[in-house]
Order: structure tokens, then sequence, then C-alpha cells
């Protein structure tokens, strides 16, 4: 086939159920557009059924779920928070946005994860919190995390946009920390084009958590009878989503065992089908650990050098394959060297990374023709190795 006339296949194509519509339809014909309907209900409990949770509560982003974290956490002015430098802006601003200085600490060589073992370096007496990102749905090294938290009385908020379904020695990613922030983006594995949830593992925090949730007010205790008037009651914003984007939700979060299976079966091919080839070359692919089951959300490989790297998207792109780079360090943007410092020990591996990663299209209705032309252009490529 020429190459002008290859299919294209898209980086990410979201995944609908069928079932999206209908719920959709209820909740307009229940007369209740705003949140907190019965579909945000619904939603909330999946998600926490999912994680075994004691509460998660629906958001409009995961960014706006990581703001919460904040403001649940009562950062101020000079505290500090160990972040990855490896990781979405969000992850940071959340902090930022408070007056708090993200601590970014480097990533590991093999997971991509936040490298546990430059962690407690990184500690000092305005320290209040350590972010892990569960990069690609791999768990973090979560006993090491929780046991240098422990030591020095600190919180831990799991960024776990990637890791809805995945698992840490049997336990569910999201249910670690006192606090938990997902991603429901049109990317994501479940998703409702755009949407998040705040996960709350600490039952004594779901109450601020609902009032900070909604504007800072007590209204949901309101409508629940608990109390005869609604004020202002905290700091807060309006973090919640309509309930005609939960019942779409609804409908992908109560398929989740379906979309899960047909995206590692693309994942699964990838890995077998591309391993002799990255071995021959040089090339890394995702290093799952022991203890580890990821929800198959994405796949990368490392080229050995970053003209390798762009010389391969070219390849790609002109076969029809949209592939991607990923995250740029934070601790080297501009907003990270004003808002931000760097752990000691620098962030060398999340330089190098970041110069060298390439994710594949992956997602839940990816054909068997989609998946073969990228591995077939993938394994054609014959570019610069370094």
């Amino acid at each position: 086939m020429p190459l002008t006339e290859a299919p294209i296949v898209p980086f990410n194509r979201a995944y609908i159920t069928g079932v999206e519509q209908q719920y959709m339809t209820t909740a307009i014909m229940n007369g209740l557009l705003e949140g907190d309907g019965p579909f945000t209900r619904r939603a909330n409990a999946l998600v926490a059924e999912i994680i075994g949770a004691p509460a998660a509560l629906l958001t409009t982003s995961c960014t706006h779920a990581l703001e919460m974290s904040a403001l649940l956490l009562d950062l101020v002015p000079g505290d500090e928070v160990i972040v990855p430098s490896f990781t979405f802006v969000s992850t940071a601003t959340a902090i930022a946005l408070r007056g708090a200085v993200p601590v970014f600490v480097d990533c590991r060589p093999d997971t991509l994860n936040l490298d546990e073992r430059r962690v407690e370096a990184a500690v000092t007496p305005r320290t209040r919190a350590i972010v892990v990102v569960h990069y690609a749905g791999v768990a973090c090294e979560m006993d090491a995390v929780t046991a240098i938290a422990g030591r020095y009385g600190l919180a831990v908020v799991e960024d776990n946009a990637h890791g809805l379904g995945g698992r840490y020695k049997g336990r569910p990613l999201g249910s670690f920390g006192t606090l938990a922030a997902q991603s429901f983006h049109a990317t994501k594995n479940v998703q409702c084009g755009e949407g998040g949830a705040l996960v709350v593992n600490d039952a004594a925090l779901i109450e601020r958590a609902e009032i900070i949730r909604e504007k800072g007010t007590n209204r949901s205790q309101f409508f629940r009878g608990m109390t005869d008037k609604y004020r202002w009651v905290e700091n807060g914003s309006s973090y919640l989503p309509s309930d005609i984007l939960a019942a779409f939700l609804v409908a992908q979060l109560e398929a989740i065992d379906d979309i899960q299976r047909r995206r590692h079966r693309v994942w699964d091919a990838y890995d077998e089908r591309l391993a002799d080839w990255a071995g021959d070359r040089g090339v890394g692919r995702p290093t799952v650990p022991d203890g580890c089951a990821h929800p198959a959300h994405l796949y990368y490989l490392l080229l050995p050098g970053l003209p390798s790297r762009q010389s391969l998207l070219r390849h790609l792109a002109e076969r029809g394959v949209r592939a991607a780079f990923h995250y740029q360090p934070l601790h080297t943007a501009p907003g990270g060297l004003r808002y931000g410092r760097v752990a000691p020990g620098g962030c060398p591996v999340t330089e190098d990374v970041a110069d060298r990663i390439i994710r594949l299209p992956l997602f839940a209705e990816m054909s068997d023709a989609e998946l073969d032309l990228v591995v077939e252009s993938i394994t054609s490529f014959s570019g610069p190795t370094a």
C-alpha cells in the first residue's frame, strides 16, 4: 500500500459503551441537571467500590481533585510537598496555588515513577506531604513511600490519573494515600470527556471534602437534612460536575472490566510483538515489577536518544500512525523554576527520559489492522540509534 493511502491510526479514540446516551437522556428527563443527582451519587459509589475507599466525590477534573487535596491538607505559604518532576503540571500547580513549594524529586529509570530512594533526602522541617504518581498505572513502591511518610508524620496523596484498576501487592491503587485524585479525561481508560474524582481514604475528612467541593458551603449536609440552612463554612470552589456528565461516566464505570480486557489485549500484543525489535536496538519497554498489576493505560518505548525518538515519530507519522512524547521536566519549566525547587541530586533521569520516550496509540476499540500497522511501522524503522 502506498504511504499516502495508509489509514490513520489516532493516538487515542475515546471508547463508547453504547449506554451513555440512554443514561444521559434519563438524567435530562429527571430534570436534575446540576451536580449531586442520582447519577453523581452512583458514580461516587462505583469509584469508591473499585478502590475500596470510604468515599469518592466526583469533580470536574483530576486537577480540581488535586486542588481539593491541597485545601484539605491546609497547605500554607512556605510549606513543602515532595512531587515527581516527571508528571503533568497539575500535580505541582495544586500545591503552588496554596503558596506552598513543590519539591521536585527524580524518577526511577525502570518504572519512571517517583524514586522512593531519593525521597528521604528531600524531607525538611517544612515538608507536609508526598505526592506519588503511578506512571502508566504501574504502582510506585508504596511500602517505602508510606514508611518514610510515617517516620516524618507526612500525608501521602496519590495522583492516580493513570492508575484506576491497577494494584500494588493486591491492593487497589488510590487506596494508599490519605487522599487520591482520579482522572476521567477523554484520554483515560474510563472517561466522560472531562472529569475527575477525589478519593477520601480518611473518613474524618469526608465532611470537609464535601464542603470544599460545594464552594465552601455545607450545602450537601443541608440537602441531607443535617442543618436547617446552608452557609459559607470555609474556602472552597465549584468542583462539582453536572449530573449529565456523571450519567455518561456511570456507563463507563459499569463497563470497566470489559474496557480493561480490551486495552490489555493491545498492551500485551505490543509487548510481545515488539520485544525482539526493541532488544536488538537497545530500546526500552515498560517495566512492571513483581506485585504490580497495571490497567494498560499506556504503552511506551524508550529510544536511545532524542534524535532517534524524533526520527521514529516522523517515521510513524508518514505511515499514518499518531504517536506522542510525554511529560517535560517540571523542575526546568518556567513555572517550576518560579514556584518550586529541586531536591538534592537533581533530576537527571527525568531529563533523560523526557527526551527518549514515545507513547504508542492504545485504545479499547483498536482493530487488528490498526495494531498491525503500528507494529509494522515500528519494526520497519531503521533510523538513528542515538
